[in-house]
């Protein structure tokens, strides 16, 4: 039998925290509930978590923090934010530490379910992939990794950094549709996750800046096209 799938869910307001709860244990999932972010670290350092839910606004320590410190110790495991706020800044900021996704409240279970089994399909295909080495000039790009390397250093990439450079790397010298990367990586092609997009495509930038015949640039209307010499796969 498969194991079930376990879920770090953290969230301040007790009945919204013990109906999800209850729903995702309905839906067959492992659910552990935690009530503000220092005890929803410390579960975090003692479990094996498949993916974690984390409330934005919570006392001790607020979900953009227990996602840092969540990063420091695990660069991969999928994060989703609750945000009762629709803020752009606040979206974007959950974006730069690296997750996911983010929900607005009021949210219904369904959507929340569908967002869960979204991005663990994403870990699991990505897990299935057969190409999993890229050579872009003069990096190579380790897609299961996660790692960038040129001249032997390695970069650790965010999973969204990751995705993204997988799918340019996929489409080298072609036009990468920007709506089709949101749906693939993002699920949803809102104008947030394509503001996060282009957060994600300036990051890039950056970490392929040191080779000179290598660039990403947007075609507008239309998306990005990778522009690489020889990305080839391995």
């Amino acid at each position: 039998m498969e194991e079930k799938l376990r879920i770090l869910l953290c969230e301040d307001d007790e009945n919204l925290g013990m109906l999800t709860r209850e729903y995702l244990q309905a839906k067959g999932y492992n659910a552990d509930l935690y009530a503000d972010g220092e005890s929803g670290y410390k579960a975090f350092l003692k479990g094996k978590y498949d993916i974690c839910v984390f409330d934005i606004m919570m006392p001790k320590k607020d979900g953009f923090q227990l996602a840092q410190e969540v990063r420091t110790v695990n660069s991969e495991v999928p994060i989703i934010f609750l945000t009762a706020k629709t803020l752009k800044e606040d979206i974007l900021e959950g974006f730069k530490i690296g997750a996911d996704d983010y929900i607005t409240k009021p949210f219904s279970m369904e959507e929340l379910v569908m967002r869960i089994e979204a991005i663990l399909r994403r870990v699991k295909g990505k897990k299935g992939k057969e190409i999993t080495m890229y050579k872009i000039g003069k990096f190579t790009f380790d897609t299961q990794k996660q790692v960038l390397i040129a001249d032997d250093k390695p970069e650790k990439l965010t999973t969204k950094e990751s995705e993204l450079l997988s799918l340019l790397c996929a489409h080298v010298n072609e036009i990468l549709e920007r709506n089709f990367a949101l749906k693939t990586i993002w699920i949803d092609d809102n104008y947030f996750n394509a503001r996060s997009m282009d957060v994600y495509i300036t990051k890039l930038r950056k970490h392929l800046k040191d080779d000179p015949s290598i660039e990403i640039i947007n075609i507008h209307g239309k998306g990005y096209k990778l522009i690489a010499p020889e990305a080839e796969a391995k």
